[in-house]
Order: structure tokens, then C-alpha cells, then sequence
């Protein structure tokens, strides 16, 4: 049986050296009847130029090209031109495995009322992949969970228009760098969502991806979600106080954020027994974000804070546990430990995966 058609939507922006690639995997599917939208966002790189030499090659592709008007607007604009029955959403610098449409159209038909699904995904850091593992905390409410972070990598997803009404299948742009996030908490209120547990995709971390570049509006713009999504649910009053560490982390910011943490927990504490864990899960999703967030300032005094006042200490590693102890009184001696840490993690990483090439050579891929 024919299966239905599935448009590839595919924004690019400056992304000569992973497109041609990117593109490659899609082209090279299992699956059939596909279309792919390429929308070149006003790139000013050889993008558009191997974009070109791909639709010569290729009738499947279609091109969109002007100027730059950012990613909302190119995923609005491919979604508006999109023949399929099926959208899934592509990056362009990652690659997707042959199998990833066939498996992704299957559940659709295996599952006719099924809205939008995503994947795991395996990971491309510094020219080696990591084979991805589900985590535990997707077997919860993802309608529940995605109140709290974005439930679904945005490259691995696919929607499905025989289900969900083409107004509520858009992009808002008042959520920029949080688009997604946005997106499939509105979706999963109203539409029935699935993670697949095999790994679909190789998604690729680097300096220049979109998540790297703007990660400060990204953390804002994810706090700003949470917090709307917890005052609808009645978790949360004051979420400035949540939102406020988003646009600078200090010792206030930080007891601000910490309180409403608490405050948070109390609250989910007292909720039915049917829903509390899935509330409670995406809670401690919220913490790590928010430590994450502190982390990164490498102030280890704030971490220290952090912890302490969420008394949380017991929810991250040992290892990080002793770094940050003397961080109040003896930060130098935390940011070796931390540094430490770090290139223990990266040898960790070496010792779980494999160089790309070896990984990727099967699928003609390349390893760029």
C-alpha cells in the first residue's frame, strides 16, 4: 500500500558545511513518497548554492529563498506550502538514519488518532556519536510534561494534519528560540503525542547551531513558558520570581527562584495521586534547568545558594556534590573540581561512543 505523502520541512541558515549532508539523509530514505521544503533564510554562505545543485539533482526538493526573517517565520512559511499528510520537521545539520520516515509514517498508521510524535535521538559531539537512551521520565504524562520542558527534540518531529487543525499548527513568533517548546505545549493539550524509543536521528552539537548562538533568549523565553503554563494550572503565584533569574543570576535572583521552587513542590505535593508524578517529574526538570542555568555562570557560590535553599543537594551527582561543598568559602577549590569534572565527563563520553565516520559510513552519510 502506498503510504501517505511526507513533507520534509527544512530551514537553512548559514549552514554550508552540514547541508549537503543534512539533505542527503533525507533524500536517501526508505520511505517513498516524501517532499522535501528547503526555506534558505537569507544565508549568506554557499548554502542556497548547494541547495540548487540538490534540486537539479532531485525534484523532490523545493526551494524557498529570500531574506532574513528568522526561523518562525521560514517554519510558517514551509508549513503554508507543505503537501503532505504527514510534516516532519529537519535540521540542517543533522542527519536523519534511512529508516527514520518509515518508522515514524508506520506508527501513524498504526496509530490513525495520534497527533505529533518525536525520537530519541543519538548525539554528534566533536566528531564522535553517542548511541541515545530514552529516559525513564517518558513513560509520564506528556501532556503533563509539557508544561515544563520541551517534550520532543524539534528535528525528530512529525505531525500529523489529518489530526490536528491546520490553526493550531503554527509557530509563534512572540516565543522566539522557544518556538517548539511553545508549540507542543499547545499541541498536547489537545492532541494525542507519542516519543518513540529508537533513535531516529543524529543530532549534531556545535558552536553554531541555533540552540548554542541564542541560548540566553532561549532560557528566558523557556522560563516565560513555564511560568505561564504553571499560573493556568494554579502551581504558581509570583512567577516573576521564576522568570527574573532568567535575565541575570545573582544571589537575589537565585533566592527568588528557589523560593518558588518550594512553593511549587508544596503545591504539586497536594495534588491526586493520578497525576502527582508526572507534575513532580517535570518540578525536578525544572530545578536541573535552573541549575544548569546557575552552573554555567561558574560562580560557584550561586550554586552553592541554589542548592541549599532547594535543598537539593542529594538530587545531583556525588561528584558535583563535593565540587560545589566549599563553593561558599573556597570557590577556587570549586572551580578546579569542576574543571575536573568536565574532562572526566568528556572521557566518559570517548569511552561510550564511536568516531562519526565509522558510525555514519554504512549510510553514505560522511562524517563531516
Amino acid at each position: 500500500m502506498t503510504g501517505p505523502l511526507i513533507s520534509v520541512l527544512l530551514p537553512v541558515y548559514n549552514a554550508e558545511p552540514y547541508i549537503a549532508a543534512a539533505l542527503g539523509s533525507i533524500l536517501r530514505q526508505d520511505y517513498g513518497r516524501l517532499e522535501v521544503i528547503a526555506v534558505d533564510d537569507g544565508s549568506t554562505d554557499r548554502s542556497l548554492e548547494i541547495l540548487e545543485r540538490c534540486r537539479r539533482d532531485d525534484s523532490r526538493v523545493s526551494i524557498i529563498s529570500r531574506e532574513n526573517r528568522g526561523l518562525v517565520a521560514s517554519l510558517n512559511e514551509g508549513l503554508q506550502i507543505a503537501r503532505g499528510e504527514l510534516v516532519a520537521r529537519m535540521d540542517a545539520d543533522d542527519f536523519a538514519y534511512p529508516w527514520r520516515l518509515s518508522r515514524q509514517a508506520a506508527l501513524f498508521a498504526a496509530r490513525p488518532d495520534l497527533g505529533f510524535c518525536g525520537s530519541a535521538v543519538d548525539m554528534l559531539l566533536r566528531g564522535r556519536i553517542a548511541r541515545g537512551r530514552l529516559d525513564p521520565v517518558f513513560r509520564l504524562a506528556l501532556p503533563v510534561l509539557s508544561k515544563f520542558f520541551t517534550i520532543f527534540m524539534h528535528p525528530t518531529v512529525v505531525y500529523n494534519r489529518r489530526v490536528i487543525d491546520a490553526t493550531d499548527l503554527h509557530y509563534d513568533g512572540a516565543y522566539r528560540h522557544a518556538e517548539d517548546f511553545d508549540l507542543f505545549r499547545r499541541l498536547a493539550d489537545r492532541y494525542p503525542a507519542a516519543m518513540m524509543e529508537e533513535s531516529l536521528l543524529v543530532y549534531r552539537v556545535h558552536p553554531g547551531s541555533v540552540t548554542s548562538r541564542h541560548t540566553g533568549d532561549m532560557r528566558r523565553t523557556h522560563l516565560r513558558i513555564v511560568a505561564e503554563n504553571l499560573e493556568r494550572e494554579g502551581l504558581a503565584e509570583k512567577s516573576e520570581d521564576l522568570r527574573a533569574i532568567g535575565d541575570q543570576v545573582s544571589f537575589d535572583t537565585v533566592a527568588r527562584a528557589s523560593a518558588f521552587m518550594r512553593a511549587l513542590e508544596e503545591r504539586i505535593a497536594a495534588l491526586p495521586d493520578t497525576t502527582r508524578p508526572s507534575f513532580e517529574a517535570g518540578a525536578l526538570n525544572l530545578f536541573y534547568f535552573l541549575y544548569q542555568l546557575v552552573n554555567d555562570e561558574e560562580q560557584p557560590a550561586l550554586a552553592h545558594e541554589l542548592l541549599t535553599l532547594t535543598a537539593k543537594w542529594n538530587a545531583i551527582r556525588r561528584r558535583e556534590k563535593y565540587a560545589l561543598s566549599p563553593g561558599a568559602w573556597a570557590p577556587w577549590l570549586s572551580h578546579a573540581s569542576m574543571w575536573a569534572g568536565k574532562q572526566a565527563d568528556w572521557m566518559a563520553y570517548r569511552l561510550k561512543s564511536a568516531p562519526a565516520a565509522s558510525v555514519l559510513a554504512p549510510y553514505r552519510m560522511g562524517a563531516a
